[in-house]
């Protein structure tokens, strides 16, 4: 009678241990991240270390698409193991106050007591194009490839650092590297 009542206890409680003790396991767990930099701590990454290209994504603290960038696409784990692999990641507040130097040279937001006053760093990298989100690629010696603005899902953006990470775009036009290109994201349903 022990016996049973011992198996009946432990086929009722047992599940339920494995339950919480598995959720709990799956809270400790750290979801991989991407690794960002300031702009500063890219360049001297890529003194010491110039075989990855520099991406920076260019935001602000107003631009909701930055922030919805943020919590979907740059969460994705395709994404962040790409970046983490293939680049030295950096977020650029487009209205940072500071001053940074760069090889002796101070850039400066010269508006920086006003609402919306661009850092001169930013103006640089975008061309004085100034859009939020966007995306600057940098080769390995922190030379200009291009730009990209806006907000991208997950399996659109998987396709854009490819093509500048692959260097594909040295070697086919975008219009024939989308044809072709297979990522490992799928693209979301459509509504």
């Amino acid at each position: 009678m022990k016996y049973i009542k011992t198996l009946v206890i432990t086929a009722i409680f047992a599940p339920v241990a494995f339950l919480l003790l598995s959720s709990q396991q799956k809270s400790n767990t750290v979801e991989p991240k991407i690794t960002w930099y300031s702009y500063e701590q890219a360049l001297e990454i890529n003194k010491n270390y110039p075989k990855k290209k520099i991406f920076v994504d260019v935001y602000t603290e107003w631009c909701g698409w930055c922030k919805k960038m943020d919590v979907t696409t740059f969460q994705n784990p395709v994404i962040v193991d790409y970046m983490n692999k293939n680049f030295i990641a950096v977020k650029l507040d487009a209205e940072r106050k500071d001053t940074i130097v760069i090889e002796g040279r101070p850039w400066v937001n010269q508006n920086a007591n006003k609402a919306r006053g661009t850092h001169q760093i930013a103006e640089y990298l975008l061309n004085g194009r100034m859009s939020y989100p966007s995306y600057v690629f940098l080769d390995e010696l922190a030379h200009p490839i291009t730009v990209v603005p806006g907000y991208y899902e997950a399996s659109q953006f998987e396709m854009i650092l490819n093509y500048f990470g692959n260097n594909d775009h040295l070697k086919y036009s975008w219009e024939q590297y989308q044809k072709n290109f297979k990522g490992k994201i799928l693209p979301p349903e459509p509504k």
